[in-house]
């Protein structure tokens, strides 16, 4: 009779740790001191020297274009070369079947 005692209490323990867990992340999170302005986040870099946002999402999309121009011609010639076994293989079934009529 003891035995069912656990298995019953282990959904009712399961679902009290998957309610308590968030409600303490949220508490940390409001008890938690939010940054203030005058504090100091790293080096800042200036304007003058840094390249613009647009410049940046240039040469990301010219490196993704690439890598995508490389994939493309890897997959055709991947793709050629599946092709050419095919129809190697079914040649060959066709002469062996001729072969045997």
């Amino acid at each position: 009779r003891g035995a069912p005692v656990p298995t019953m209490l282990a959904p009712c323990l399961l679902r009290r740790v998957i309610l308590t867990v968030p409600l303490v992340l949220v508490v940390a999170l409001l008890l938690a001191e939010p940054a203030r302005p005058d504090q100091e986040g790293g080096t800042a870099i200036p304007a003058e020297s840094r390249p613009c946002v647009d410049c940046h999402a240039f040469e990301f999309m010219q490196r993704a274009l690439q890598d995508l121009k490389k994939t493309a011609y890897n997959l055709d010639t991947r793709t050629e070369t599946l092709l050419l076994q095919v129809e190697k293989r079914n040649l060959c079934d066709c002469v062996t079947a001729n072969l045997l009529n």
